[in-house]
């Protein structure tokens, strides 16, 4: 009789562990990024140590930048020269651009900040700041997926643009030639006042490396 007591009391407890998770992910879900709505708000640190805030920026749109230098995706936009002349278009407009890397510290892929500083300069980036999120708690809380994926937020503090940097989903730096920025081309509305006409599009890339814990 005891043990089956014990073997009910151990069935509740694994109901109730299995309620609790799908409760907290849709708690996730119903706070994950959607255009549209406040961007999450985060806390994160440059590669030089400083602590920097999404609302440090308030009043300016903001460009969130998801990378990782071990992804040929990203090494295409980069090697083509097209994440630097899209980064520096933006900011010499004034919009702040924040490059953020969620690779899990135990991903062969991880950089040290150092390293990733040095990789950004190597690469002549113009990025207003390169930050390190190797929890992964702010590409999560944007359901940031893919190496790169791009987001805007405008002045109110709402994203108003989530998906990839453009159309040509290939690894090969010949195919940006052809491609339409959607960055720039969402940038340019926002920037004029009007509303981001492809707002939402299918980012691509090398998955984000999340860490496990």
């Amino acid at each position: 009789m005891q043990t089956t007591s014990s073997f009910a009391r151990a069935a509740n407890a694994t109901r109730a562990l299995s309620l609790l998770s799908a409760a907290l992910l849709l708690s996730a879900a119903a706070h994950a990024a959607s255009v549209g709505q406040p961007a999450p708000a985060f806390k994160l640190t440059d590669t030089s140590g400083k602590t920097v805030s999404l609302s440090d920026f308030k009043g300016k749109h903001v460009v969130l930048e998801w990378v990782n230098p071990g992804c040929p995706y990203v090494r295409k936009h980069y090697d083509s020269a097209n994440m630097q002349g899209t980064q520096q278009g933006a900011t010499a407009q004034g919009v702040v651009w924040l490059a953020v890397n969620s690779t899990a510290a135990d991903h062969s892929d991880y950089k040290a900040p150092a390293d990733m500083a040095q990789w950004m300069q190597s690469q002549k980036a113009a990025a207003s700041a390169t930050l390190m999120d190797s929890n992964g708690q702010v590409g999560r809380a944007y359901s940031a997926r893919t190496t790169p994926h791009m987001y805007i937020v405008d002045p109110q503090g709402m994203l108003v643009y989530a998906g990839g940097i453009d159309d040509k989903p290939s690894a090969n730096p010949a195919d940006v030639a052809t491609a339409t920025n959607h960055v720039k081309v969402a940038l340019a509305d926002t920037l004029s006042g009007k509303p981001v006409q492809m707002a939402s599009t299918r980012p691509y890339g090398c998955s984000v490396k999340y860490s496990n814990r």
